[in-house]
């Protein structure tokens, strides 16, 4: 039994690092698919990008000089590039004749943490949030591995011209982290002032496949999201005299056990249902009871009627806690309308299209179906506002011999993931496969040279 479970774990390293390899030379096929073959002439320019990226983060509603890479690549390309739509949002547009309209999109902005990668190229960079405090800033999200995949598919499509006809619009969007970059861009005009598109493509690096796969999701894909804050009122007082006083961190904290309870005995088990308390803030000294304390809340799920029970239960929660505790005002509930997003869907019909057609240049192995998320995303609104079917790839982002130790070890969601400070995708494989999701999905959409 042992033997057949080692040998069992060396065909699964063999199969995986023949994937990554396989992208790197070319396809699981064979020879690289013709759009592809000039990849590794332009990869050491598409590394750069990455690590300079990934050294110069800049968080949401800050892109300005990501931006403008971005936007100065896109220009060397030959591609029409309209800057600072719906804040640092910029698209790139390459027309070639008649056809279908395809947008790629990235999103471009990092997050608040501070990085331990421990990568030579790692990012000490810092921001100032809206709330007036430095912090750290990292790509932790992959959207740097996005970019620069982005800008290698921009290259090879503008020097693929001969195989497709049609126009690619390159979308990068800005405030992905916070949803609100894409609805920005589509308020500001994005459609009317580059072009409508006839389908949405996107891809997002995941840590739950090796790099060189793709995983494709049919239908819903990415959670509905909701901000709660939650601002629990007290009476301060003495840390010495605690009967003098209404404790809210008490009442805060009672509520923070309390709210778990919506999604093991309020939901049916069969709908999927997050509620997170990610941030508690209460006090300044130990021996001082406060008298505020404030929690911060990501809320998701997948139906409607879900998400508007699970802010309703919310509310319920919190202000009876506080009229259990006695406390002096009912709490402030507050949900960040703007913060919201809807429930990401991939079309089914071209999710199983490109699903065919990349396994036709890359090889049955290379692309695998994948189970929704609980993460959010505003990449859907796209779609939506345009009328038009669009379908978000993911793309595996570990070292392929790291995935097959975990996956033989049943650990692989131990790997460190997104919005993990210690997140650092392979470069060279997923890079590679990022590239080959946006080309290979825009030519199978584009029409062909002499027909559709």
């Amino acid at each position: 039994m042992a033997a057949r479970s080692s040998d069992r774990r060396n065909a699964t390293h063999a199969r995986l690092a023949a994937l990554a390899g396989a992208l790197i030379a070319g396809s699981a096929c064979g020879a690289a698919p013709p759009a592809l073959q000039g990849l590794e002439a332009i990869y050491p320019s598409i590394e750069a990008l990455y690590i300079d990226l990934h050294r110069t983060p800049e968080i949401s509603l800050q892109e300005e000089k990501t931006a403008a890479k971005l936007a100065a690549r896109l220009r060397e390309l030959g591609y029409e590039v309209t800057e600072r739509i719906g804040g640092h949002g910029v698209v790139g547009v390459l027309r070639n004749g008649e056809g279908p309209t395809v947008m790629l999109r990235t999103d471009t902005d990092a997050l608040p943490v501070r990085e331990q990668t421990g990568l030579p190229f790692a990012s000490t960079a810092t921001a100032i949030n809206p709330s007036g405090e430095t912090v750290p800033a990292m790509h932790a999200c992959g959207h740097d591995a996005h970019m620069a995949s982005w800008i290698g598919a921009a290259a090879l499509l503008a020097s693929s011209k001969d195989q497709w006809r049609g126009t690619v619009v390159f979308v990068g969007q800005p405030a992905e982290e916070i949803v609100q970059g894409a609805r920005a861009m589509v308020n500001d005009g994005l459609f009317e002032r580059a072009a409508r598109p006839d389908y949405v493509v996107g891809i997002h690096v995941t840590n739950l496949l090796p790099a060189g796969q793709i995983g494709v999701i049919s239908g819903p894909a990415s959670a509905a999201s909701n901000s709660v804050d939650i601002t629990f009122f007290g009476k301060g007082g003495h840390g010495a005299a605690p009967h003098r006083a209404i404790d809210p961190i008490l009442i805060a904290s009672r509520a923070v056990s309390t709210l778990q309870s919506i999604v093991s005995r309020e939901v049916n088990p069969l709908d999927p249902a997050v509620v997170t308390v990610g941030t508690f803030h209460a006090g300044t000294k130990r021996n001082i009871i406060p008298d505020q304390a404030k929690l911060e809340l990501t809320v998701r799920s997948y139906k409607p009627e879900v998400q508007r029970h699970l802010l309703e239960a919310i509310e319920r929660i919190a202000r009876a806690e506080a009229a259990a505790a006695g406390a002096p005002r009912e709490p402030l509930v507050h949900v960040h309308e703007h913060e919201a997003s809807e429930v990401v869907v991939n079309d089914p019909a071209l999710a199983a299209r490109l699903m065919s057609s990349l396994r036709a240049s890359l090889g049955e192995g290379a692309v695998v179906t994948m189970d929704p998320a609980t993460t959010s995303e505003d990449f859907g609104v796209f779609g939506a506002a345009a009328g038009a079917p669009g379908v978000q790839l993911r793309v595996g982002a570990v070292n392929p011999e790291v995935f097959a130790r975990a996956e033989a070890a049943d650990e692989i969601e131990s790997i460190p993931g997104p919005h993990n400070p210690a997140f650092a995708p392979d470069p060279g494989p997923t890079l590679r496969t990022g590239v080959a999701a946006f080309t290979l999905s825009a030519l199978e959409l584009l029409g062909k040279p002499g027909g559709r």
